[in-house]
């Protein structure tokens, strides 16, 4: 399909001329430590373990970007940990909702947590997850980012509730379904950027947005693949969108729309909010070449 190509190939220059001599190494493991840790001491705990798709085994490209940035503004690698253990965290409890809301079978290249223990399982840990998470940001400087990070999980939330509960067989617009994936997808990635700026108002108010830009981008990219990705490649399950009636991306294609453009825009757009701190725009191009383009390139090079 031309058009899943042209987004690879948006991806794919980026920062194709980037030099990176002197990649940073990130704390992921500390990262995934932390993010376990949110059911130790509790009956829960062995939950984990059981299904390493929760909490195991994603990407972590929010945490990655939180990371990069971060470490390259010489933010306290504690906050930073802190931070991208609570973006991920949400994240985890907002697929464990996603599934249910949709059927997904397959999450991570395993059963869904829900074919396993239930809806009233899978939306009860959720639940939890969401809490602890936001928990996670209190234990860092003073709870300084603790707000913040309500307000953008509450963008979550209120992204996939407008989708649902307003949106599904109802006609939409093309802004509608960009603003949908600011909501859903964006608002953790400006959480991430955010949580990498320090207390520096520019600085966060750059971060924050780029952050926005690249989540909206990267969900209109993944609107794509849930139309003509492969399962069993991409360890989740697709075609839910289109089947409930969804507002996305492909749902504008017939429209003329072409999503390679707005990703295009979006991206560059992204990168070029960084230009007042060079040393943050090195860190945005090595995070898009090495943690972000090869996630795209392996998804659409599936694709054929």
């Amino acid at each position: 399909m031309t058009v899943e190509r042209n987004v690879l190939d948006t991806y794919a220059s980026m920062c194709a001329a980037t030099d990176l001599p002197n990649t940073v190494s990130l704390p992921l493991d500390e990262v995934q430590a932390l993010m376990l840790s949110c059911l130790r001491g509790t009956p829960l705990e062995g939950l984990t373990e059981q299904n390493r798709g929760l909490l195991q085994q994603g990407k972590m490209l929010r945490s990655r970007l939180a990371l990069r940035l971060g470490l390259a503004q010489g933010i306290d690698p504690r906050t930073l940990i802190h931070a991208s253990a609570a973006i991920e965290v949400i994240h985890a409890a907002s697929l464990l909702h996603d599934d249910v809301i949709d059927g997904g079978l397959l999450r991570r290249g395993v059963p869904s947590f829900w074919r396993e223990k239930g809806v009233a399982g899978a939306v009860l840990l959720g639940d939890m997850l969401l809490v602890k998470g936001l928990s996670l940001v209190g234990e860092v400087e003073d709870g300084r980012l603790t707000n913040a990070l309500v307000r953008f999980a509450g963008e979550v939330c209120q992204g996939e509730a407008e989708q649902e509960l307003i949106y599904r067989h109802r006609e939409s617009t093309w802004e509608d379904c960009v603003r949908l994936a600011r909501l859903k997808t964006g608002a953790l990635f400006a959480f991430a950027g955010l949580a990498a700026a320090g207390t520096e108002p520019e600085r966060q108010t750059a971060f924050t947005e780029a952050g926005y830009e690249l989540g909206t981008a990267y969900q209109l990219a993944d609107d794509l693949l849930d139309a003509v990705g492969d399962a069993s490649q991409l360890g989740k399950t697709l075609g839910t969108d289109q089947a409930r009636h969804k507002v996305t991306a492909v749902s504008f294609l017939p429209a003329g729309h072409d999503p390679r453009s707005k990703i295009e825009a979006l991206c560059q757009q992204a990168r070029a909010r960084l230009s007042p701190w060079p040393k943050a725009q090195s860190a945005w191009d090595e995070y898009v070449q090495l943690d972000f383009n090869p996630s795209a390139r392996d998804v659409f090079e599936k694709q054929g």
